[in-house]
């Protein structure tokens, strides 16, 4: 049996929307920039921010050239650390 979804927004089975599966709708860069910019400050990355905000975005559906995302990247570090 194959599942259909029923349709939502969110539905990851629905082919007629946009939405990638797992992809949050209403995350922006800066909102993952800030939650990126939380959990350094929490201790709970350790990876390269550049790296973390990479995957953060992927599973956003959000596209970021290389070069944004290690700008965006020192900034947070720039900013977590003071």
């Amino acid at each position: 049996m194959t599942d259909t979804g029923d349709g939502g927004a969110n539905d990851p089975f629905d082919g007629n929307d946009e939405l990638v599966a797992g992809a949050d709708p209403e995350a922006t860069p800066e909102t993952i920039a800030e939650d990126v910019r939380h959990d350094i400050q929490l201790g709970q990355v350790q990876d390269d921010v550049s790296h973390v905000l990479e995957e953060r975005f992927e599973e956003a559906g959000i596209d970021a050239r290389p070069e944004e995302v290690d700008d965006l990247a020192e900034e947070i570090e720039r900013d977590a650390s003071s």
